[in-house]
């Protein structure tokens, strides 16, 4: 892609995300959505491959349908209310859309079907974008709007999404969507505390952000898209198959590696709010999304390749720009863990 239209369209994708940061009016976040959207489409399509052309009609579709159930939501309420400030929300009607169409813009359960099948027909780097910073406006309109919302709706979308996101993340074979399940996982711990304590959401995001970009960066690095294909890095490269055991076992929640900090801290907020039973829920279900992520550890680091590879391993990989940021995202997926006191007082 020309290097011009490129960065004309990275800014349109910051600047949709900003737009919906800063405002406060129905009209201008859903402009900023738009332009989000509209940004992003030429990313997905510029392969020019029938699964890419594909999966980006699904998803102009989807945020399409999504967008206009916002637009929906926000004017029924300004028929009510007579306002179009965002916080000026009466109506349980309006809350209940907007709930909905945010649920499917990021790709919540049930309303998720689209995610999968998506990321599955983009390359790593876009497939890493849609993935992180198209979650940013979506959570920043439910972080404005969360003391409106039904908690009981955000409930059951997160329960649901944990479990489902689990579940159906096992039989997959496919790297990108595993890691779209994996998205669907996280993002479900994500609206069940939003209601109770949203620094916890954000600090949730923040870490799932962070864990999501070293992974789909390593596997861009080990040009892997299938299971089947981690199990020559290895061989290959075994620097980058340890970094990726240990993100994968960071974003599965086992301590003493960064993952475990929200689920932790989750579970312990969901305690002291007497919500046993979801918690327990939660809990059990993560074991699933566990049980995928050992067997990409057991698959990157225990197996090898069916043909002998001759080539020397390599300790080192070259000096770029996209490996200082795997070297960052990596340190930050691995070490965090410590530090939780201090990431409590940030996000307070």
């Amino acid at each position: 892609m020309n290097p011009l239209v490129l960065s004309l369209l990275l800014l349109s994708l910051g600047l949709g995300t900003t737009i919906t940061f800063m405002g406060s009016h129905w009209l201008l976040i859903w402009m900023g959505l738009e332009i989000n959207t509209l940004a992003i489409i030429p990313l997905m399509i510029h392969q020019q491959h029938p699964r890419a052309v594909e999966a980006t009609t699904k998803y102009f579709l989807t945020q399409a349908t999504a967008s206009a159930l916002l637009l929906f939501a926000g004017t029924t309420n300004a028929w009510t209310t007579g306002q179009w400030n965002i916080t000026d929300m009466l109506s349980p009607t309006s809350a209940t859309l907007i709930t909905l169409a945010l649920a499917l813009k990021i790709g919540l359960v049930p309303m998720h079907f689209w995610l999968p099948e998506v990321l599955q027909g983009l390359n790593l780097t876009t497939g890493l974008i849609l993935s992180t910073w198209q979650k940013l406006a979506p959570f920043a309109i439910l972080f404005q709007l969360y003391p409106l919302l039904n908690p009981d709706i955000l409930m059951a979308l997160g329960i649901a999404s944990v479990i489902i996101g689990g579940w159906n993340g096992l039989n997959q074979t496919q790297l990108r969507k595993i890691l779209a399940y994996s998205s669907i996982a996280h993002l479900g711990w994500m609206i069940t505390i939003l209601h109770f304590a949203p620094n916890l959401a954000l600090l949730n995001l923040t870490l799932y952000i962070i864990m999501t970009t070293s992974l789909f960066l390593l596997f861009n690095t080990l040009n892997s898209t299938k299971i089947n294909s981690i199990s020559m890095s290895a061989t290959k490269s075994p620097l980058l198959s340890l970094l990726s055991l240990t993100t994968l076992l960071s974003l599965g929640g086992l301590p003493p590696l960064s993952g475990f900090m929200p689920k932790w801290l989750i579970l312990q907020e969901m305690t002291k709010q007497d919500l046993l039973i979801p918690a327990t829920i939660m809990a059990l279900a993560t074991l699933l999304s566990l049980f995928f992520y050992l067997r990409l550890c057991y698959m990157v680091t225990l197996t090898l390749s069916p043909t002998p590879i001759f080539s020397l391993s390599s300790w080192q990989t070259k000096t770029t720009q996209m490996n200082i940021l795997l070297t960052i995202t990596t340190t930050l997926s691995i070490l965090l863990l410590p530090l939780t006191p201090t990431l409590l007082m940030l996000f307070a």
